[in-house]
Order: C-alpha cells, then sequence, then structure tokens
C-alpha cells in the first residue's frame, strides 16, 4: 500500500505540468483549427530559458521562470503573426506543413545555440525531500505542483470569468458570428495561441529543474501533449487537465509495477483503449473550450 501512495503522489507532482500541456494546446486546436506541431519546442524553449535567466545571467530563480513563461507567450504570439495569420482561410495541409517546418527550425536553432551536451538547472530548495510517514517527495517538485495548479486555476478563470475568455468561447462557436457582433478574430486568435504556447513553456520552466535539459527534449513533450488532448477530447479545457493527470498516473503505476522502460508506452496504450471504446475522447460534448 505505501509503494502504491507513493506512485499515486509521484503522479499528482507531474500531473499539473501535464495539463498544462494539454490545455494549451486544446485551445490552439479549439479555437483555431490548427495543429501546433511547435507546442513541444515551446516547452524547450521555456527550459532553456529557465536556463539562460537563472545559469547564465545568474538571475534570481523565480525572476527567470517568470522570463520564461513571458518570453514564451511572446514567441507564440510571432508564430502567430508571422507564420499562421498570413495563412488565414488557407488549407489545413498547408498550415501543418508550415508548422512542421516551424518545429523543425525552432528544433534545430535550439541545438545550434545550446549545442546537445544535457544541462541542468540549479534551483533554491533543499535536496532533503518531504518525509509524510512512509511517502517522501522533493521541494522542488511540491513547487512545481502547486505553480501548475495556480496557472490551471488562472487559466480557467480567464476563459470563463473575462471578457478575452468569452470572446474566445464565443469564437470557438461560431467565428462568423462572433465577428458580426464586434469581436477582433485575428486579435482572439493571436491571444489564444499566445496564451497555449504560453503554458507549454510554463511546462518546461517548470520541469526544467526537475529534469536535465536536451534540444529534443519537446519531442516526448509534444507527442504527450496530443496523447492528452485525445484522452480528454478536443477542445475540451476539463478533459485536457483531467487527460493530463490521468497520463501521469498510467506512466507512473507501469513504470511502478511494470518497468521504467515502459513507462512512455503504457500511456500509449491507454489511449488505444480510450480510443477504441471512445472515439472522441472521454469529456467530448458539442459545444467544448469550457
Amino acid at each position: 500500500m505505501d509503494r502504491f501512495l507513493q506512485h499515486l503522489l509521484n503522479a499528482l507532482m507531474l500531473g499539473g505540468t501535464y495539463a498544462l500541456l494539454g490545455i494549451g494546446l486544446t485551445m490552439i486546436f479549439g479555437i483555431m483549427r490548427v495543429v501546433n506541431f511547435t507546442h513541444g519546442e515551446l516547452y524547450t524553449f521555456g527550459a532553456y530559458m529557465v536556463f539562460f535567466f537563472a545559469m547564465t545571467l545568474s538571475t534570481n530563480f523565480f525572476l527567470a521562470l517568470v522570463f520564461a513563461m513571458v518570453l514564451g507567450v511572446a514567441l507564440g504570439a510571432a508564430i502567430e503573426f508571422v507564420l499562421l495569420r498570413p495563412l488565414r482561410g488557407a488549407s489545413i495541409d498547408t498550415t501543418m506543413l508550415i508548422m512542421i517546418g516551424a518545429w523543425i527550425a525552432l528544433q534545430n536553432s535550439e541545438q545550434l545555440v545550446w549545442t546537445g551536451v544535457a544541462k541542468s538547472v540549479i534551483h533554491p530548495f533543499p535536496a532533503e525531500p518531504v518525509v509524510l510517514g512512509p511517502l517522501s517527495v522533493s521541494w522542488i517538485r511540491i513547487f512545481v505542483f502547486c505553480v501548475a495548479i495556480l496557472l490551471i486555476v488562472g487559466a480557467h478563470l480567464l476563459i470563463h470569468r473575462t471578457r478575452l475568455g468569452k470572446a474566445m468561447r464565443s469564437t470557438f462557436q461560431d467565428r462568423e458570428t462572433a465577428a458580426l457582433m464586434g469581436v477582433n478574430i485575428n486579435a482572439i486568435q493571436t491571444a489564444t495561441f499566445a496564451l497555449g504556447s504560453g503554458l507549454a513553456a510554463a511546462a518546461g520552466a517548470l520541469l526544467g529543474p526537475v529534469f536535465v535539459l536536451v534540444p529534443s527534449m519537446g519531442d516526448m513533450a509534444a507527442l504527450k501533449s496530443f496523447a492528452i488532448v485525445i484522452l480528454g477530447g478536443l477542445g475540451s479545457f476539463k478533459g485536457a487537465t483531467l487527460g493530463g493527470f490521468m497520463l501521469a498516473l498510467v506512466e507512473e503505476m507501469g513504470a511502478g509495477y511494470i518497468s521504467s522502460g515502459y513507462r512512455d508506452a503504457m500511456g500509449f496504450l491507454i489511449i488505444i483503449v480510450v480510443l477504441i471504446f471512445r472515439p472522441t475522447g472521454l469529456f467530448a460534448r458539442a459545444e467544448r473550450i469550457g
């Protein structure tokens, strides 16, 4: 039982950042109908920005996290403005090819700038874990979980309690009618892509101090993002959140009770099962982004 509870705690600590990845991706697809192949590279970008500010410039660790998230939002807005806005109305094939090209360009840029040597971020938290009876968890993972939850709640409030969120939801439901009601569709799509990108960068910034940094780290993050969205249902905020925690739980239990080598495989196995019985995802419904 102690072992099971420890795995459950580990999954909970990781699930928050997985949820951030899924929420960012499902927002972009739900509102813009764009498959964001750069999502994993934005995750990598956030991690390397923390390294740059905290380790290279010796900036305060917490400020480095904030800067990384803000720059992730800015990079997302730039990608949308430069690459996607000129393609408004283009076929999905053209958009996908452009985004795949952007993904390759970003990853190779990271390889050029940071080289292939693994890097690590030193954080200010104690090395000794928090011990709760038979359970233990590191301070940095507790911090990561708490910040991830705050960001998830903040994103939920933004979508449901602000004028921007109302405009985003109306754009998702009926773009033409929203435009007739005075919604600036271009601005909403830029804001959506920027916010989704910022959440991906936030996940990378938070997990950067936990794992080592390599330029290809975004590949698996992107795969897991798509897996989470498939689990939860495209366009479902709640589904992306719960899907993130579900994927973390399946991975942790698979690594703990079967083999750590099958950690990632277990997550994709549960996706196959879900797709067989629920092709639209666990929480899909007619109207989403909410």
